[in-house]
């Protein structure tokens, strides 16, 4: 399967984007390489990507996704910019900006950055300079334009910033820099072709033929999870972690804390996954946790407070010990509290869980928990969650669900 990371730069009616195995994505953000459709074998041809309303996506995740045996082609934008700088690892780059990137003839993000109409339309509202600087090539090649005033134009059409370089805005600069003639002669060839110097269309197509004659990245070639494997990607790892259950698509790490919050058992549980991750180590020997724990302590404090493995929610065997007690009934609480933080999100743009109160949520976690504040560092490390200014931290995410849900069943014991 060949899946294209596109828009604006490609339009949706392009041909190549309705041929039988592709599938066109919008333009790639933080964490769309995790996605679970995405197999080894897979190519993904890399074009458009977000980094002004969204995070950008990051290269580790193009180093891990190659490292599993996907297929990475970039050109025109992002793509162009990021297979520069990731070619040593064997991501292809393909087209004439990627050559201009490697080369160091441009560099930067802002070369190929365009203000992009709203998520759901691929309409680019502004010219990137990329595009600019070819139209004053061919308009240079045509005897409009010399030298020295083609590099003083793009000097000013450069200055304007790149949400704001409109088409507009490209005639208003032209006529203050007294080249009526130049912009007159790009119009006239923009009603003849409206991809007339559209540098990143012709390289993005380049890069959807390639992917479609089959390339592939040799295997010698693909990154060593040694390379990507870092304590921020496993974060990131865990944070886009998802699967389908009982119809549901549920955020792996959300199903977790659901269980590490309200699972009244969940302390068995973590004392077992210690145990399971003592007796299968990333390395050195495997040891019964409680040998282990003498070697260390003599066995007098508790595993919980002497262990903190990394968690991987990838690993399989790892996700169905820790979750062994959820309930179909906790899924779909984890649905409805995820919908509750999603509507929040909504109305209130740029909202994180940081804004969630501390001393709020561990007022529901002493609560659920039914402890004294002189255990709660305890519970909380039994719980896995290492002591209690972590076990806030992880249980921001649920506090607008629960929140939601104790009011809901107040206002029905009123009614009755």
């Amino acid at each position: 399967m060949i899946y294209v990371f596109v828009g604006p730069t490609l339009a949706k009616t392009e041909p190549q984007l309705a041929v039988p195995g592709v599938r066109v994505r919008p333009p790639a953000r933080h964490g769309d390489l995790f996605d679970s459709a995405l197999h080894s074998g897979d190519t993904v041809v890399l074009i458009d990507g977000v980094y002004h309303q969204a995070l950008a996506l990051r290269h580790k995740e193009i180093l891990a996704a190659m490292g599993r045996g996907i297929s990475m082609i970039g050109a025109a934008s992002i793509g162009a910019l990021r297979a520069a700088e990731l070619a040593p690892f064997g991501m292809l780059g393909v087209g004439t900006i990627y050559t201009s990137y490697v080369r160091g003839e441009i560099d930067g993000d802002d070369e190929v950055a365009v203000g992009q109409a709203p998520d759901g339309q691929w309409d680019a509202l502004t010219w990137p300079v990329v595009n600019l600087r070819q139209v004053l090539h061919l308009a240079q090649a045509a005897h409009v334009l010399d030298e020295d005033r083609a590099a003083q134009l793009l000097e000013a059409l450069r200055a304007v910033y790149y949400p704001q370089r409109t088409t507009a805005a490209v005639w208003a600069v032209c006529r203050r820099q007294g080249e009526t003639d130049f912009a007159a002669w790009l119009a006239g060839r923009l009603d003849q072709n409206r991809h007339f110097g559209d540098l990143k269309r012709a390289d993005a197509l380049t890069a959807v033929h390639i992917a479609l004659t089959g390339w592939a990245q040799p295997a010698e070639t693909r990154p060593a999870p040694a390379v990507w494997e870092t304590t921020y990607f496993r974060r990131w790892s865990n944070t886009f972690t998802r699967t389908i259950v009982d119809g549901l698509e549920l955020a792996t790490e959300d199903r977790l804390v659901y269980q590490q919050v309200f699972d009244p058992h969940f302390r068995t549980r973590w004392t077992a996954y210690l145990e399971h991750r003592s007796l299968n180590p990333a390395d050195g020997p495997s040891l019964p946790l409680a040998v282990r724990l003498a070697q260390l302590t003599g066995g007098d404090v508790p595993a919980h407070q002497v262990f903190h493995p990394p968690l991987d929610l990838r690993d399989e065997a790892s996700v169905a010990l820790l979750l062994e007690g959820e309930s179909g009934l906790d899924r779909k609480a984890v649905a409805r509290y995820a919908a509750a933080l999603a509507r929040i999100h909504r109305s209130r743009p740029g909202f994180s869980t940081d804004a969630v109160r501390d001393h709020l949520t561990r007022q529901i976690l002493l609560r659920v928990w039914q402890c004294p504040r002189a255990d709660f560092d305890a519970e909380a490390s039994a719980r896995g969650l290492v002591c209690g200014a972590r076990a806030v931290e992880a249980a921001k995410r649920i506090v607008p669900g629960f929140l939601e849900e104790s009011s809901e069943r107040m206002e029905a014991h009123h009614a009755c």
